[in-house]
């Protein structure tokens, strides 16, 4: 490896790593400020990026495509719940189809006639921001109380839109690649064959993982094998020529809706624990990069493109006005969500439709020259709109969504949340006890044992017993904790047990710790 290959090595990795706590101090601030992290984070990468002196930052089409994309879209699927899906397809089949192509049309259509962008190249563009972004949408979701059922329709079509827009945008940069027309009975046949078979692949892929992992009792192995999964998603369904999107999205729907089946509890929270570092890592670094990228762009952009912010303005808005009037009737039509007062929800389900990583990564990967070797007219310019209209809808859209959801009068209330999760926690307390009953009959188990068990479970469920009591256990139960860890790191300090007896006895204490055992 020569010197300039191992310094553009060490460069990537100090980009990333800047990035990284770049987003660990952004989302430290927005969780104090009630703000969310991405529209943060893509303001913080602006403000950074026209830094004197910062570098200009260029990201290869297929570090998002590869790298970024199939984890983070892999996590938001898992977040969907199958049987919640079922109750919403209509809608979202609805949006997910009508409403991208709708979207590019009249996207389309705007920039033939703002900008000096040919008519294919326009259609590119149309294609680009025609699907809102899962990434996106899932961030800024996680921060609203929304009824589950409103959370899962928005949440699923920015899942499953992406495989129209997927369709439109291959369809349309085949076209200004090869300087032909675009064929509407080859677009329908190109959209079944990439939609389809990504969804079998996603299936089989799912399917094969389940199967895996119902075999494995290592938590460490699980961990790797749901790190590789949407990965493998993706490389196999692009190496047979369909969606890797739908294919990672539905793998992840299905991977979520079985997770719980297939591993026990250590499992479950070691995966978790991990998958959480890994996409908030990388979330950090996507959303960031939106703002680094915008100012390097416009740089490169070159003269006769001045008007770009008013185009990008004009753009933005239609997006948001071309989605409210067909979330309209979509809505108030809809069996699921026809129970909900119209207005608000058009204006929720509206405003909800943010862009983000998808359209960035799609419009990084348009080719830079066409059939005949020649640099494609308009490409930069397509960049530079895609990238500002996605930094605005994540800042504009992103950060007045909450406040938008509070006054929308849908925002379920905190006290409502409550008492249905003490209802399940009274429910489960309730079938432990039943459980511990059975056995204390049957004389399976020691009687001593299941009596102290459950006394633990029945004194949760006497309404006569304080709340404050049980929170003072808990805390009595950590100090007591505590001090076992001190005294086992003062006999690993005295080599009175070996290292690996200390890992072993800490992890049984860090179980303990994290309520694992009952």
């Amino acid at each position: 490896m020569s010197r300039i290959e191992v310094w553009l090595m060490v460069h990537a990795v100090g980009i990333v790593v800047m990035l990284v706590v770049l987003g660990t101090a952004v989302a430290t601030f927005a969780g104090r400020w009630g703000i969310p992290a991405p529209s943060l984070l893509v303001l913080a990468g602006i403000v950074v990026a026209l830094v004197p002196g910062v570098p200009a930052i260029h990201v290869a089409p297929d570090v998002i495509a590869l790298v970024v994309l199939p984890p983070l879209l892999y996590a938001s699927a898992e977040e969907i719940s199958a049987r919640d899906l079922r109750r919403v397809w209509v809608p979202v089949t609805v949006l997910a189809l009508g409403l991208v192509l709708a979207t590019a049309a009249v996207i389309a259509s705007l920039a033939l006639a703002l900008t000096a962008l040919s008519g294919a190249m326009a259609f590119v563009l149309g294609a680009v921001l025609a699907s809102t972004d899962p990434v996106a949408v899932t961030a800024l979701g996680r921060r609203l109380s929304l009824p589950a059922r409103i959370q899962v329709l928005v949440q699923s079509e920015s899942l499953f839109n992406d495989a129209t827009s997927l369709v439109l945008f291959k369809v349309a940069v085949a076209a200004v690649v090869a300087g032909g027309s675009v064929s509407l009975a080859g677009a329908a046949g190109r959209f079944l064959l990439l939609a389809g078979g990504g969804i079998a692949v996603g299936l089989a892929l799912a399917a094969s993982v389940a199967l895996v992992r119902t075999r494995t009792t290592d938590p460490v192995l699980d961990t790797v094998i749901a790190l590789v999964a949407p990965y493998a998603a993706y490389l196999l369904a692009e190496s047979v020529d369909v969606s890797g999107v739908t294919a990672v999205v539905v793998a992840g729907v299905a991977a979520g809706s079985l997770g719980h089946r297939v591993s026990d509890a250590r499992t479950r929270l070691h995966v978790q624990t991990v998958y959480a570092v890994v996409v908030f890592g990388l979330e950090s670094v996507v959303f960031a990069l939106i703002g680094l990228e915008l100012p390097t762009l416009v740089r490169d952009l070159g003269p006769g493109n001045s008007w770009w912010p008013g185009q990008a303005a004009v753009l933005a808005a239609a997006l948001i006005g071309i989605r409210m009037l067909w979330v309209w009737p979509t809505t108030a039509w809809a069996g699921p969500t026809r129970r909900y007062p119209t207005w608000p929800l058009v204006r929720v389900v509206t405003w909800s439709g943010t862009r983000g990583v998808m359209p960035l990564a799609a419009a990084l990967s348009i080719p830079l020259v066409a059939a005949d070797g020649t640099p494609l007219p308009g490409r930069g310019l397509v960049l530079v709109l895609t990238t500002a209209v996605v930094a605005a809808t994540l800042t504009v859209q992103g950060l007045s969504l909450a406040g938008m959801v509070k006054t929308s009068g849908l925002a379920v209330a905190t006290e409502h949340a409550a008492a249905k999760e003490q209802a399940a926690l009274a429910a489960m307390n309730e079938a432990a006890v039943a459980y511990l009953d059975e056995l204390a009959a049957v004389g399976a188990v020691n009687a001593v044992a299941v009596e102290r068990l459950r006394q633990r479970y029945a004194e949760r469920l006497d309404p006569q017993t304080d709340a404050g009591l049980l929170d003072d256990l808990a805390a009595l139960r950590r100090d007591v904790l505590s001090v076992q860890s001190e005294e086992l790191r003062r006999l690993s300090a005295q080599e009175q047990i070996s290292d690996g007896m200390r890992r072993r006895l800490q992890a049984d204490l860090d179980r303990r710790e994290a309520g694992l055992d009952a």
